[in-house]
């Protein structure tokens, strides 16, 4: 079984937002163990400050790094990551797993991810060319994984 860790930067607050991740890790679970791990977003008192935020990404980029499981495949998502379609992306999920069988999705806060991050993963991945909340973001990567494992099972879920 697929061991996925999903990284992010700040906390889910909407209840609605709570429910469909809760939603889609329990869909999840048949096909893999998921854990999520929470970092606190960096305060930023100017958000004009390029210095501050890059201040801020790296501080945050330090927590990550260290969160990431060892031997898992990282993946980054960002706004200059490569787009997949759900086949595709299914593909990528699949080869991961059978490499190491661990897989780390990393999601930024709203300032985005620090280049340290992005350098320590195998895939920079954009999920669309629109802008999304950062929180939006984990309900979109959830259903994205949960997809992406039954195109892998051959279930009819994706059309």
């Amino acid at each position: 079984m697929a061991q996925i860790t999903v990284i992010t930067v700040g906390t889910l607050k909407e209840d609605y937002l709570k429910d469909a991740v809760a939603e889609y890790k329990k869909r999840l679970s048949q096909y893999a163990r998921v854990e999520e791990i929470n970092i606190k977003e960096e305060r930023i008192s100017n958000e004009d400050d390029k210095s501050e935020i890059a201040a801020a990404l790296d501080t945050e980029a330090e927590k990550i790094i260290s969160s990431i499981p060892k031997g898992a495949a990282k993946i980054a998502l960002c706004v200059e990551g490569t787009q997949y379609d759900s086949p595709a992306l299914a593909s990528l999920i699949g080869k991961y797993n059978d490499e190491s069988g661990k897989i780390a999705l990393i999601i930024g806060s709203s300032h985005g991810l620090s280049e340290k991050v992005k350098r320590e993963c195998q895939i920079r991945l954009s999920v669309s060319k629109m802008t999304f909340p950062h929180q939006l973001m984990r309900v979109i990567l959830y259903e994205a994984l949960y997809r992406s494992f039954t195109i892998l099972v051959g279930k009819r879920y994706h059309k």
